[in-house]
């Protein structure tokens, strides 16, 4: 109860004004760069048994995310934790469910180095680097001389480019479009419920860390901000997903645990609004969630 009155508040501001924003239309970036780390993405080379990709956590077909609980890499390896899409993860003030990567750049050694997922080093991608993309690399940065930071650098860009505008929420934003009865009643309870409190700004969420399981304890913290820095008080803190497309990237949660979006929203009203929504209310912020479905990555298109 006490958790609900001192956010009070804020509801009162986010019902009076709009806390979410559009995604930009188009986004700046290098498209020689971005075109060479979309071929790097996709290329299971860097992998210590040569068969997973960036691609193979992070698919198109998904929405830049994985429909598996957990993901699989290296001779059959299960991982841990769920991954998170990479569409619009630029947005992110962090990456990684903890938080450990501050960019998009720093986030790469992470898969690159584990042995679960890809479990190569620094040594063997620069190899492979200069083995087959010698000349790409040249082209870019007028050296044959190519660096690791190289390799990062270009998917880095690549996953900059991997915005999803124009969904149908951000038309209506921009007053081009209007919304159902049932998105509007939607959106009207996601704000006034508290679910914008955490799920807020340019990406829906991805901007701040918040505890799951505030009002009723959830038994799984695995992969928490905890297991990075060892405070006592970051147990059961995680970066806040983000919304965009949450009707295509399924399952949820840092576990995995639900595949059902609907079944999704009423888990997290009772684990951190200590609230048994009723059927309408699911409904309706579930139409809402819909609407954040945007448009796929243009670079995309381009698949070679």
């Amino acid at each position: 109860m006490k958790f609900l009155i001192y956010l009070f508040p804020f509801f009162l501001f986010a019902l009076r004004n709009e806390p979410i924003t559009p995604i930009p239309q188009t986004i700046h970036y290098d498209n020689k760069k971005a075109e060479l780390g979309k071929k790097l993405f996709f290329d299971t080379s860097f992998s210590k048994d040569k068969k997973i990709s960036c691609a193979s956590c992070h698919s198109p077909l998904f929405y830049g995310a994985d429909p598996r609980k957990v993901s699989i890499g290296v001779f059959n390896k299960k991982g841990i934790i769920q991954s998170p899409t990479v569409y619009n993860s630029i947005y992110n003030f962090r990456q990684f469910w903890n938080g450990r990567a501050k960019n998009l750049e720093e986030q790469i050694d992470g898969p690159i180095h584990n042995p679960v997922e890809m479990g190569i080093n620094e040594r063997i991608v620069v190899n492979i680097l200069n083995k087959k993309y010698k000349v790409q690399f040249y082209k870019i940065y007028n050296t044959y001389n190519i660096k690791y930071y190289m390799f990062k650098d270009v998917i880095a860009e690549f996953e900059k480019s991997l915005i999803t505008p124009n969904c149908k929420f951000d038309k209506w934003l921009r007053n081009e479009i209007k919304l159902t009865k049932l998105e509007k009643d939607g959106y009207f309870n996601f704000k006034k419920l508290g679910c914008i409190t955490c799920h807020n700004g340019i990406n829906v969420g991805g901007n701040s860390f918040q505890k799951i399981g505030v009002i009723h304890k959830i038994d799984n913290r695995i992969g928490d901000r905890f297991s990075f820095t060892k405070k006592e008080e970051d147990k059961y803190l995680y970066k806040v997903p983000s919304l965009r497309n949450i009707a295509k990237t399924a399952p949820y949660f840092h576990t995995g645990e639900e595949n059902n979006l609907s079944k999704a929203i009423s888990l997290m009203a009772y684990y951190n609004l200590g609230l048994n929504l009723t059927d309408y209310q699911i409904k309706s912020i579930r139409a809402f969630l819909e609407t954040l479905s945007g448009e796929t990555p243009k670079i995309l298109d381009r698949i070679k």
